[in-house]
């Protein structure tokens, strides 16, 4: 810390220069992440101070927060879906399995997860002292259910299936999982952090949501496809007083329990997040999906063209390839089988696409 304070002008002039070392956002095509929608923003810099870590001083935003939940609750098919706004998938996965965990009071939890599910899943095995059993993958990379159903035991608290998967963008067969959830009798949550802005606008219908009986909860984070500003994510549950559960005392602030993971949480994405689902509405999200599926079908027919092919037809805007190399400018990731890996988000424009695809006809010509 400085002994003695800069001037505004040095201040600014220093986070400027900082700004401008960051990756520019014409040649991320590796983040599921995306330049906010200006009504995010403008929403987002109108609840700057907020803080729903103590709601009853900000009963305004508290309201935004359960009409999110509402939205999304609605939007799959459960309007009466209680939940809260989370940091994000990390935040609402680990709140899952806590949920879980508690609701089956057995000495040795296992959950159990498609190798496919993200990190954050042993992020909250390790901190909640969970087994967690990995499946493999079918040919399509989809979680195998048949080889789900068989790992599951009396110590089972969670089964895991994704709606978007983070490496192939895939919906694993969550039809099959919610009927082995309910036959079995355990905890169903479904991680929709990218795929739960994408499959309700497609065309085709990938079921996935509480339309299933067998789905307890689902994490989506309006962050991502949904374009608000970070961070902005949401975990939503079947029953509306489920998370109760959670409940610990907090007798010095304006409400006496919360369920929540994280102590003070900002008002200010939850805003920018309502913002862009009442702004654009189902057609204007239905229009962005499309987009974004466009340009990846685009992305996938260029590449074999050139004699690349893809390593797996996607059900989202995830597009991965049988490709050792790219153009460095580009900034893109690699999955664990070592296939590249590009996102289309609504930051890449077609005119992108089809700059990719020239340097890599001049990079394999």
């Amino acid at each position: 810390m400085l002994n003695k304070g800069c001037t505004e002008e040095d201040l600014f002039s220093f986070l400027s220069r900082k700004k401008q070392e960051d990756l520019d956002h014409a040649f991320i095509l590796s983040s599921m992440c995306t330049p906010p929608h200006p009504v995010a923003v403008r929403a987002h810099n109108l609840f700057m101070e907020t803080n729903l870590g103590d709601p009853g001083l900000f009963p305004g935003t508290a309201s935004l927060e359960k009409l999110l939940i509402e939205r999304f609750g609605t939007l799959f098919h459960h309007k009466e879906a209680g939940g809260y706004a989370t940091s994000g998938g990390t935040e609402s996965n680990l709140q899952a399995l806590r949920l879980a965990k508690v609701l089956k009071h057995v000495k040795n939890p296992n959950a159990v997860v498609p190798e496919s599910a993200h990190f954050s899943f042993k992020k909250a095995c390790d901190i909640l002292c969970i087994e967690q059993r990995c499946v493999p993958l079918d040919k399509d990379w989809r979680m195998d259910t048949a080889l789900a159903a068989e790992q599951i035991d009396k110590n089972t608290i969670c089964l895991v299936g994704v709606a978007g998967t983070t490496e192939y963008g895939m919906v694993d067969p969550i039809a099959d999982l919610s009927r082995i959830a309910l036959q079995q009798d355990v905890f169903l949550h479904v991680d929709a952090a990218f795929g739960g802005m994408v499959v309700p606008f497609l065309p085709r219908k990938l079921p996935f949501d509480f339309a299933l009986p067998g789905v307890t909860t689902i994490a989506v984070d309006p962050h991502k496809m949904g374009m608000s500003t970070i961070p902005a994510g949401c975990l939503l549950t079947r029953e509306p007083d489920m998370l109760s559960a959670l409940n610990i005392d907090t007798p010095y602030l304006s409400v006496k329990q919360e369920f929540t993971l994280a102590g003070t949480r900002p008002g200010a994405p939850i805003a920018g997040a309502l913002a862009v689902l009442d702004y654009l509405g189902v057609e204007g999200m239905k229009a962005v999906v499309s987009g974004c599926m466009k340009n990846t079908e685009r992305l996938i027919a260029g590449m074999e063209t050139f004699g690349i092919p893809r390593a797996a037809t996607p059900d989202v805007n995830v597009a991965t390839f049988n490709c050792t190399k790219v153009p460095e400018r580009w900034k893109v990731s690699w999955t664990r089988q070592c296939h590249l890996r590009i996102v289309c988000m609504p930051h890449v424009h077609r005119d992108q696409i089809e700059a990719f695809l020239r340097d890599i006809g001049d990079l394999n010509a």
